[in-house]
């Protein structure tokens, strides 16, 4: 995330200085000639006006946001919706999804591995997914096993992962191999995480170099456009 994060940094530095330096000194000129301006480079003079007056509001949205959300995940229902906000969110979801699974299959092979009592095993591993809706997903999978049932069953009920993690899983459970195969699952996961994250960043560069140009260049059209008024008018 260092190239995406520098190039958000030099944009808000550039935009920064745009409107604190470059569009004051055409609204002077602009009211020197006390012209009427078109809509968008009127927007745009109200914009740098209020950014120019009130830039130590700025880091507060950020700030209000995330104190917002933690008040918000204080509650369950408002964590469950949250979390579950998060899974349905194009490429990230699917990022939090694999790495919530890979790190509770592996975390789940090596405890059983490790001779430690299933039911005790879930129980652990319910509290690192991190993810209300995983934690519930599990909960069902402890109390199944609790009754005599399987893994696999709450599992494809829930309908949070994929037909070949309960496939493997209920293999596994056939075979008493199921460490075994929780760790496959969690090695093909990892390997999907990895090739998600690179995508992500992949479409992250030229989307924020586009949305740069795009900015950049509302503004200077937005600033053009009353004197190419002006000039029609001298000619």
């Amino acid at each position: 995330m260092v190239y995406p994060t520098v190039v958000i940094t030099v944009a808000v530095l550039i935009l920064t200085f745009i409107m604190v330096f470059i569009i004051p000194k055409f609204q002077k000129i602009f009211d020197e000639f006390e012209m009427k301006l078109p809509w968008a480079t009127q927007v745009l003079m109200d914009v740098a006006d209020w950014f120019v007056n009130y830039w130590y509001l700025i880091p507060l949205f950020p700030v209000v946001f995330f104190v917002l959300i933690k008040l918000i995940r204080l509650h369950k229902t408002g964590a469950y919706c949250i979390d579950w906000i998060t899974l349905q969110i194009p490429i990230l979801g699917g990022i939090v999804e694999k790495t919530i699974v890979a790190r509770t299959t592996r975390t789940l092979a090596t405890l059983i591995s490790s001779g430690v009592p299933i039911l005790e095993s879930l129980s652990i591993v319910r509290e690192t997914c991190n993810n209300m809706v995983f934690e519930r997903c599990y909960q069902r999978v402890y109390e199944s096993i609790r009754e005599g049932d399987t893994i696999a069953q709450p599992m494809r009920e829930s309908k949070l992962v994929d037909d070949m993690v309960v496939n493997m899983i209920d293999v596994g459970e056939e075979t008493g191999d199921l460490d075994t195969m929780l760790t496959k699952i969690a090695d093909v996961y990892e390997e999907e995480v990895d090739v998600l994250v690179e995508s992500l960043i992949s479409i992250l560069e030229p989307l924020m170099i586009v949305v740069l140009g795009l900015i950049i260049g509302s503004i200077v059209i937005a600033l053009f456009l009353p004197m190419i008024k002006l000039l029609e008018g001298a000619e």
